[in-house]
């Protein structure tokens, strides 16, 4: 028996890939059932924010057990049509529970149901005489003086909310130095506002004039381009140029990064471009300032949106153009959760919002230089640096028989010289930060390991830690071997804190800076470094991956890769294509302006063939005979993939078992096509206490293997086996370990 409408489909944040019916609060305006809003329902035990996906004549669920919903919460939808669409495309296309998708789309103050209001973000600011306060005398009011501590030292003089202490109660300690007229409340807008002034547009040359005319023919119509502009080409001047045109017709431009530390130095390049705010959205914001940006967005007061994985997410009230800066970057690729790719999404959206989507990058995907290739988008190519800038020189260097100090070998000590005494910049990549990734007893041979990971601690010898990179877990180092008890521990191989020491003996006196994520944690330390090396105050950087992108050092005369060979011999498929990714993206901050670059590649293996490649051919001649290897063997982007996750704590039995079943329902479906691989352990089989194991499923056409998951995904939430696993579906997997 059905029950009558008004029935609510409501995506509830659950692991269960549907929708829930519910009927409307008592007393509800039947106005006000729209699409997009949120509703509180009750759900088990517990009253989570959903939304209001459809609105149903009836439910056949039946009359006893259908619930009225609690409360709605919006009066008008806080996702519009446009973001449920792409919402319930991701969720068909990755396999993913609705409401788990929808709940990702929200910012996390909507998800807990804070009201949907566009504001400035509230704010703390010293008065004249608070600044006249020493905190360090108000020894009987620590929490006082612990505020007033923090309120000097914050950058722009001013406090939020979530720059406070959480486990302080920080409300009424604030009440306190604003009755004693010490504080002063205060509000801040959340958008970037306009610049004062303007940069004037640099004259293009011929292939950026090409690429940005394409870009306004395709406005008002959906059409993939691919911008593939070698480093220091002027792809940001397209991007500028081309949003120009969208902001003249009255539109909204959403542009994507890969990581937070490119996002201030692309809002101040635009800053000095545009007089009109921005919304900058990326993880490094508090709640309050991604609401406010969210919201301000969806309502049109930000005509450019400018932000990183989640950002595609964003309403946009008249959208004119979306742009994927490093379209190639693993990070536009959730690694967790809802394992979705921001690029792939982005697409998507152009598609249903009928605006054109550039994908730039030096580097192009595999993925994306397939679709140019078959027409499915349009190629945009940028052959030569902008202005005087000339492509750099490249170096292989053996060090097979060399004598390394720190990581550094003579030849490339004397290079670093050679430029720093003609008044250039030093690059030096080495993608493994602290001290060292191994500490090792010399005397019976025992290594740092960590307790819960398959993996070596790595020593951060200024903090005094043994730290894992993948779990997270550190101990303090030891003054003994654990073993036999010995005195003699050392460190064994390089990461950047080691080569920073090593730096600072050999050029004492020149300014060296680190740049990973240790050197970076906290809030506006990327762009205090990042400012001290334009500024010529650091002569040398070293880093990790995060030099490799996007970043201008235009004084950069020698960039130095530390390690190429953990790439070369990988058992990821996709190793081999990110490594050369890296190097070229690495050695195109050498030489970007009217001095010539040098990149010097050490290496022990100087006759492998990736190299040659890339070195003589550069990163064209490598794509062409990667997507050669991959067509031979049948692996993406020729083929299609799928990867069933699971893991447990005390062993490998029972993800193990749990697979099997999952195998043998995968091959009793008999798709035609799909191949399943395993399940077999995953090559780091022990991750954060947890064992790991995982099955792959793989076939030559797209819809064969969603056929297979589709009805695959839906048994999988009911088996037994799978509540004592944690288990995953990750579609278009980047990383198969």
């Amino acid at each position: 028996m059905s029950v009558a409408g008004p029935i609510l489909q409501v995506a509830v944040p659950s692991p269960l890939r549907r929708l829930f019916d519910y009927l409307p609060p008592t007393g509800a305006d039947p106005g006000l059932l729209l699409p997009g809003i949120r509703v509180q329902v009750p759900f088990g035990r517990t009253r989570p924010v959903g939304v209001l996906v459809a609105v149903a004549a009836a439910s056949e669920v039946p009359p006893g057990r259908l619930r009225r919903a609690l409360a709605l919460l919006d009066r008008t939808p806080v996702v519009p049509p446009v973001l449920l669409e792409l919402a319930a495309w991701a969720a068909g296309y990755y396999h993913h529970p609705p409401g788990e998708v929808l709940q990702t789309l929200l910012p996390v103050l909507l998800r807990q149901g804070a009201e949907a209001r566009v504001g400035g973000v509230p704010c703390w600011r010293l008065t004249a005489a608070g600044r006249a306060v020493a905190p360090e005398g108000l020894t009987r009011a620590p929490r006082q003086a612990e505020l007033l501590r923090r309120l000097g030292e914050a950058a722009g003089g001013e406090l939020t909310p979530d720059d406070l202490p959480e486990a302080t109660d920080w409300r009424a300690v604030l009440r306190t130095l604003v009755d004693k007229g010490w504080v002063e409340r205060g509000e801040r807008p959340c958008l970037e506002a306009a610049a004062v002034g303007r940069d004037t547009p640099p004259a293009l040359n011929p292939a950026q004039s090409a690429a940005v005319a394409a870009v306004g023919e395709a406005a008002g119509r959906f059409q993939p381009l691919l911008l593939d502009g070698v480093t220091g080409s002027g792809k940001t001047e397209v991007y500028l140029q081309a949003i120009a045109t969208a902001l003249a017709a009255g539109r909204q431009a959403l542009v994507l990064v890969p990581e937070i530390g490119l996002t201030p130095q692309t809002v101040a390049r635009f800053r000095r471009r545009f007089a009109v705010p921005l919304a900058v959205l990326h993880s490094g914001l508090g709640e309050r300032e991604r609401l406010c940006a969210w919201l301000a967005a969806g309502r049109g007061e930000a005509p450019i949106v400018i932000g990183t994985r989640s950002a595609v997410f964003t309403p946009l009230a008249r959208p004119g153009l979306i742009i994927v800066d490093e379209e190639h970057d693993a990070s536009f690729k959730q690694q967790e959760g809802f394992r979705y790719s921001a690029r792939d999404l982005a697409l998507v959206r152009g598609r249903l919002e009928r605006v054109p989507v550039v994908l730039g990058s030096a580097t192009p995907s595999l993925e994306s230089l397939r679709n140019a290739g078959e027409g499915r988008y349009r190629r945009l190519v940028l052959p030569e640096r902008a202005g005087a800038a000339l492509h750099p020189r490249f170096r292989l260097l053996d060090i097979r028989a060399a004598a390394l100090d720190e990581g550094l070998s003579p030849p490339l000590l004397a290079a670093m010289g050679g430029h720093l005494d003609a008044g250039g910049q030093v690059l030096l990549f080495l993608n493994r930060r602290g001290f060292a990734p191994t500490l090792i007893c010399h005397g019976c041979g025992w290594v740092a390991e960590c307790r819960r990971c398959d993996a070596r601690l790595t020593l951060h010898a200024r903090a005094g830690r043994l730290r894992c990179h993948h779990c997270g877990a550190e101990q303090p180092v030891p003054r003994q071997c654990p073993a036999c008890g010995g005195l003699d521990l050392r460190p064994l191989g390089q990461g950047t804190e080691r080569v920073e020491e090593g730096l600072g003996r050999h050029f004492p006196g020149v300014g060296v800076v680190r740049v990973d994520r240790d050197s970076t944690r906290r809030k506006g330390a990327m762009e205090r470094l990042i400012d001290g090396v334009q500024a010529g105050a650091s002569r040398i950087l070293v880093g990790t991956q995060m030099l490799a992108k996007g970043h201008h050092f235009p004084g950069v005369t020698l960039v130095g890769i530390l390690d190429v060979d953990g790439g070369l011999f990988s058992a990821d498929f996709r190793a081999g294509e990110r490594m050369a990714q890296l190097i070229i993206q690495v050695a195109g901050r050498a030489g970007r302006a009217d001095r010539p670059g040098e990149v010097v590649i050490q290496t022990r293996q100087p006759d492998h063939p990736l190299l040659i490649d890339l070195i003589e051919g550069g990163y064209d001649r490598f794509a062409r005979a990667a997507l050669a290897e991959r067509a031979a063997a049948g692996l993406p982007p020729y083929t299609s993939l799928a990867l069933v996750r699971a893991e447990a704590p005390g062993g490998m039995a029972r993800p193990l078992a749990f697979l099997e079943s999952v195998a043998e329902r995968a091959r009793a479906l008999a798709l035609a096509g799909v191949q399943v691989l395993g399940p077999v352990s995953a090559p780091m089989e022990r991750r954060a206490g947890r064992y790991r194991a995982q099955l792959l499923l793989i076939a030559p056409r797209r819809a064969d293997l969603h056929a297979l998951l589709g009805p695959l995904a839906l048994e999988l939430e009911g088996m037994q086996s799978g509540r004592a696993v944690r288990w995953s579906l990750d579609v278009d997997p980047l990383e198969t370990f």
